[in-house]
């Protein structure tokens, strides 16, 4: 009797999250959080969950740009070494969205493991911006080569990291954005004081800031002062930039 072959996996896209537009003129691709190592697959809906609010979020503000949002379900759970096995997933999104929508813009936006995805596919050249939240970086190792950052030149790149992450080390994002910067001055990382992994306590305020360069990416929404200042601050002052309280209240455009 013959052995039948183990089906391929494949990543795939959700459905756009809200009314899809009928003419989309920007595209988000969310990608959610993941394990070092792991050949599971990811729970769909565990995956949806870690980036629901901020998806929900991005889609109410660009309702009326015509905003595509949808989360990216990997093959794996985990990165898997050299594999890189969310980056190529990531990729790959970028490529469906192209396929999909025609010639527009394209942010990642990642959370965790799927920031580190996020910063690793930018160089998909539909990729105009990143988003990462809390992004999970190897340690550095004199004898492994770093995180590459070539990828991110021409890209306007927000890093976005509570101080008090024990999950992913926030030192290791600054570290990374700093090399970015001198190469790409569009790169700017806010720090938000006393928050954890999850960036809970000022979720509202982590939202926002989200919101307002997401927005100002893909449509040329002019971006708040804050973000202007970060974006054209010289290191470290744009790279350690501090996340106000009540940040989104009253946005000065």
């Amino acid at each position: 009797m013959a052995q039948q072959a183990t089906p391929v996996r494949t990543a795939r896209l959700g459905r756009a999250l809200g009314p899809e537009p009928t003419a989309v003129s920007g595209v988000v691709l969310l990608l959610p959080g993941g394990d070092e190592v792991s050949s599971r697959r990811p729970s769909p809906m565990m995956a949806a969950a870690s980036v629901r609010a901020l998806g929900r979020r991005l889609t109410r503000a660009g309702r009326e740009q015509s905003l595509a949002a949808h989360v990216v379900h990997y093959r794996y759970r985990g990165w898997n070494g050299s594999e890189a096995h969310l980056a190529r997933d990531a990729a790959w999104a970028a490529e469906e969205a192209v396929r999909r929508y025609g010639d527009v813009p394209v942010c990642l936006a990642g959370v965790g493991m799927g920031g580190r995805a996020a910063l690793r596919a930018a160089g998909h050249e539909a990729v105009n911006s990143v988003l990462a939240l809390a992004p999970w970086l190897p340690d550095e190792d004199v004898a492994a080569p770093p995180e590459p950052v070539k990828q991110l030149a021409g890209r306007q790149v927000l890093i976005v990291h509570g101080t008090n992450d024990a999950r992913s080390d926030p030192e290791l994002s600054f570290r990374l954005a700093a090399r970015a910067k001198k190469a790409n001055r569009e790169v700017c990382r806010f720090e938000v004081h006393a928050d954890g992994h999850g960036l809970s306590q000022y979720r509202d305020e982590v939202l926002a800031l989200s919101e307002d360069f997401v927005m100002g990416a893909l449509f040329g929404r002019a971006f708040s002062r804050p973000v202007q200042d970060a974006l054209a601050a010289p290191p470290p002052l744009g790279l350690r930039m501090p996340l106000a309280a009540g940040f989104g209240r009253s946005l000065r455009r």
